[in-house]
This record gives structure tokens, C-alpha cells and sequence, in this order.
């Protein structure tokens, strides 16, 4: 099957998000086409990508001086101590800003590795290779880089798009189902945000996407890009404040952020089950605020409850929480700003909501 090519248009940027089959294979073919050009590149490689993947990577890079960074990837090392690392490598081999730094690996690493891109020399080239079903369908689109600190998740980082996108669905096989099911909720905050159809589709063939079946996974990867574009296009560097605003992409994430600082990003939980858990609450609160059918938050719990998505955690009340949720990048004055739904389909954002109000209503969930 041919590949996918969509194209990002921001205010100051242009570039396309390929996906497809085997693309890792013909990197170098891929850069040619597209008009990406360099001598020099840096992978910033999760180590846990699989070796038979990472020899197919080197082959199709052995015409570029290619140096490698194997980063381990997770939310504890996603920090300035590994972005400094990164930068220094980038510094010791003399790289200019006419080379390019490539990420190969899931969200983490291509939030820390974009970062780095960002900072060195106020601007490298930087080419995202996402692995997982969630960065495939959510943190490769749009820019946004960043690092985790005690305060909070992705407090610090920056706007900073790349030069191309390349999902290959092959590599997808090699995930773990926990993983799978991670991405799947991102998938269906897309749906739930914006698109009842690609709902009901979704009640209809989750089985097929978790069981990785590649033509239906290449059209969820696709409706969830599309849908992510839509807002990403409009607002690059979410400056609205209303429900064309970037922020409407993190729908459960007020919540679901707040738990994995809540956690200290260990393995106890995930970004997918922090973010799943999140939804549900922030569905209860779109309902319990008057806005989102009981039909339809019942019918939201239902299709989590089939998928196995996480829907509650035992810290979800704990008082601790209510001070990370006020950390949240979207709030203002002391103030809750939060993405809520009116329907399966249609969210908008919610904004100065009185926080004893939240935590009355998270306390009787």
C-alpha cells in the first residue's frame, strides 16, 4: 500500500507526516524526496527499539556521518541532565546547524531529543521517527518539545516543529499490548473531542487496533493526526482561549498529568493510563457540571470498560493531587481552565472554574 503524506501548515512552518510500511528502511530515499538535506546526523535512539530495527535504520543512513545517543526512555530521565548530555555530544562532533538530529523512539524521547534540537545553536534540523502507537498518533504532531522537573510534566520546553514526520506501522508489531492500549487512548481522546463517527467506529473495530491490524491502524493513526492538525493549524502555540484552541487536545490530561507527577513518573502507571483515568474524570466532571449527558458519559465508561482502558485509580482523591492539578500549564489566576465535554464528539474549553468545585466533584466520583 502506498504511503500516507499529509502535510503541517503552520504560520511559520510547512512539513509533511508520512505513513506508511517499511519506511524505515529507505530513510535516506524519503529525505531526498522531501528535500531534506545533510551531511551529519545524531539518533537519539530508545534503547528499548528492538535490534533488528536499529540495523535497518543504520543501512538505510550509511551515505551520512551518523553518530548515535541511546537514550532510556522514561518519564524519570525525561530531564535537562539528558538534554545537556545530548547537547554536549552535538558540541563535541562539531555539528552546525546545517546537520541534523533524528529522534527514533516514542514520546519521551522525541520530546527530550526535540528539545535538544531546539536549543543547540538556537535551531537544528530535527527529524521525528515516532515507535509507539501514542507518539504516532499524538506527540509527533505539532511541535511540542519539553522535560518533566518536581513541579509537574512538560513545565519546561518549547514550540519547535521538525523537518518530517515518519511513522512506519511495521515497528508497531513490537510493542507490548500494555503499550498498544496506551496509544488507544489517545486515539479515542480524538474521537471523544471532536468526531462522534470515528467514535462509533472505534466501539466498532477496537479489537482489530489492539490486535494491530495494519489497515486499521493506518486509518486511526490518520483520522487522530487529522484531527489533531485541525486544531494545531489553527492555534500552533495555543494562544486561544477558545474551543479552536490547541488546548482542546488535552482533554483527561488536567487530571491524568496530574497523576503521573502525583506517581513521581514511576511504572506504577503510564501516560496512556493516567491519561484514560483522566478522561473519565474530566467526563464526570463535564456531567456533574451540567453539560455532558448521563447517556453519553455512560456510554464513554462502557467503551473503556471493553477496551480494558484504566478508568479510576485509588490516588485519584488524594488531596495531594488537587495541588498538582493547579500547576497545570493551562491555568490562570488560581483558576481551573479544563477541556470538557458537551457530547461524544464536541468538547469546549472550560475556563476559571473554582477549584473546591473540581474536588468536590472528583470526591464523589
Amino acid at each position: 500500500m502506498k504511503p500516507i503524506k499529509l502535510i503541517v501548515k503552520t504560520n511559520s512552518e510547512k512539513y509533511p507526516i508520512i505513513i506508511g510500511r517499511n519506511l524505515i528502511s529507505n530513510l535516506s530515499r524519503i529525505f531526498k524526496t522531501n528535500s531534506i538535506n545533510f551531511k551529519k546526523c545524531l539518533l537519539v535512539l530508545d534503547k528499548n527499539i528492538p535490534n533488528k530495527y536499529v540495523k535497518q535504520i543504520s543501512r538505510s543512513l550509511k551515505r551520512y556521518e551518523v553518530y548515535k545517543f541511546i537514550y532510556n526512555a522514561n518519564e524519570k530521565n525525561k530531564n535537562q541532565k539528558n538534554v545537556n548530555k545530548i547537547l554536549d555530544l552535538l558540541l563535541q562532533k562539531n555539528f552546525s546547524r546545517d546537520d541534523c538530529l533524528i529522534s527514533i523512539g516514542g514520546g519521551i524521547t522525541g520530546d527530550v531529543a526535540g528539545f535538544a534540537a531546539s536549543l543547540f545553536k538556537r535551531g537544528l534540523k530535527f527529524v521525528n521517527i515516532p515507535t509507539t502507537l501514542l507518539s504516532q498518533v499524538d506527540s509527533s504532531v505539532g511541535g511540542k518539545t519539553g522535560i518533566n522537573t518536581s513541579e509537574g510534566k512538560n513545565l519546561i520546553g518549547s514550540f519547535y516543529q521538525p523537518k518530517i514526520v515518519i511513522s512506519d506501522v511495521e515497528i508497531l508489531k513490537s510493542l507490548p499490548f500494555r503499550e498498544v492500549v496506551c496509544g488507544y487512548a489517545e486515539i479515542v481522546k480524538h474521537a471523544l473531542i471532536r468526531d462522534l463517527k470515528f467514535f462509533e467506529w472505534l466501539e466498532k473495530n477496537f479489537k482489530k487496533l489492539l490486535n494491530l491490524d495494519i489497515k486499521y491502524l493506518e486509518k486511526a493513526i490518520y483520522k487522530s493526526i487529522m484531527i489533531k492538525l485541525s486544531y494545531v493549524n489553527r492555534d500552533p502555540k495555543e494562544n486561544l482561549i477558545n474551543h479552536n484552541s490547541r488546548s482542546m487536545l488535552n482533554f483527561g490530561h488536567t487530571v491524568g498529568h496530574a497523576l503521573e507527577t502525583f506517581y513521581n513518573y514511576n511504572k506504577k502507571i503510564n501516560h496512556g493510563e493516567a491519561i484514560s483515568i483522566g478522561m473519565i474524570a474530566e467526563a464526570h466532571l463535564s456531567n456533574k457540571l451540567g453539560y455532558l449527558p448521563e447517556s453519553n458519559l455512560n456510554r464513554i465508561i462502557k467503551h473503556f470498560t471493553d477496551v480494558k482502558l484504566k478508568i479510576n485509580d485509588k490516588n485519584i482523591k488524594n488531596k495531594k493531587l488537587i495541588n498538582f492539578i493547579l500547576k497545570d500549564k493551562k491555568n490562570s489566576d488560581n483558576k481551573i481552565n479544563i477541556v470538557l465535554l458537551k457530547k461524544i464528539g464536541k468538547s469546549f474549553f472550560g475556563r476559571k472554574i473554582d477549584i473546591d468545585l473540581i474536588q468536590n466533584i472528583i470526591k464523589n466520583i
